[in-house]
């Protein structure tokens, strides 16, 4: 039997020609790359916020657009690490379909935690293994030296994702471990309780159930998962009209982690596109 956890908001008149407009605009802000590198923070926005309006029109991801989207936004993610990784000279990335050098940027303020987290989510999305592997590689040093304040269970959350990739058991159980300890309510300094546990922590959780190969477990997290970001989005209005609430990153990438890993997932919901869980879009252009 397949839960259906409902989206709480819907497309509505006007919405697909405000999604397109989000859509074209990263394009066109993603050809700045080529003449102005430093608006990089500017682009990662903006294709971040595209894949929200595709997100809002095609909940389930059967356009082409969608998978454009989630693409670009993966591939400047990733590209923001590539830079702050070297300090000198220039690194070439591909960017919506075009191979565009870039010079190094050594760490700085936007290529922090969430950013990585981000990055990471869409290149398991898109299953880009390679960008993936180069993401897990990135010293957490360049993370934290960004300037940037985050509680520091985000830091061993990045940690435990890196060594899984690299498989690393005993720095992934490590890690985790710590990331358990430190997304305690009791345990936070800056973030808001609510967005920790209804927001940020659940696709931890997910990632435990899913390490240990816990079906039954997982199924019950992804529902719960989603229904905890329902509540956030939907506490007040203003949360409700945020653009931000159509979609769920987090959740979506381990739901594509269980997917791969042959887990029934046995849950829908537009949170969660279809499509780019079952990876249907896989190969359709090169990434």
């Amino acid at each position: 039997m397949t839960v259906t956890v409902v989206r709480h908001r819907m497309a509505g008149p006007g919405d697909d020609e405000f999604a397109t407009r989000l859509f074209n605009g990263a394009i066109e802000r993603i050809d700045w790359l080529d003449e102005a590198p430093d608006m990089m923070d500017t682009v990662l926005s903006s294709v971040r916020v595209a894949v929200l309006g595709r997100s809002l029109v095609d909940p389930r991801a059967e356009a082409l657009e969608s998978w454009y989207a989630a693409v670009n936004a993966m591939q400047t993610g990733s590209a923001v690490f590539r830079r702050a990784a070297v300090t000198e000279g220039s690194v070439e990335c591909l960017i919506n379909h075009k191979v565009r050098t870039l010079p190094a940027t050594g760490p700085l303020a936007y290529a922090n935690v969430d950013t990585w987290l981000t990055a990471f989510f869409f290149a398991i999305v898109c299953r880009d293994q390679k960008r993936m592997a180069e993401l897990a590689e990135l010293p957490l040093d360049v993370l934290r030296t960004s300037g940037a304040a985050h509680e520091e269970y985000l830091y061993h959350w990045v940690g435990a994702l890196q060594a899984y990739w690299l498989r690393d058991q005993a720095r992934m159980v490590e890690e985790l471990s710590a990331t358990f300890a430190k997304s305690h309510p009791d345990a936070l300094r800056i973030a808001g309780r609510d967005w920790v546990q209804r927001i940020s922590y659940p696709p931890v959780n997910l990632f435990y159930r899913f390490l240990n190969r816990d079906h039954t477990g997982f199924h019950e997290a992804l529902v719960e998962a989603l229904e905890l970001h329902k509540a956030y989005w939907t506490a007040d209005e203003e949360r409700e009209e945020d653009l931000d609430g159509v979609f769920s990153l987090g959740i979506l990438a381990m739901a594509c982690l269980a997917y791969d890993g042959d887990f029934p997932l046995g849950v829908e919901s537009d949170y969660i596109p279809h499509h780019l869980i079952t990876r249907d879009w896989l190969g359709e252009f090169p990434t």
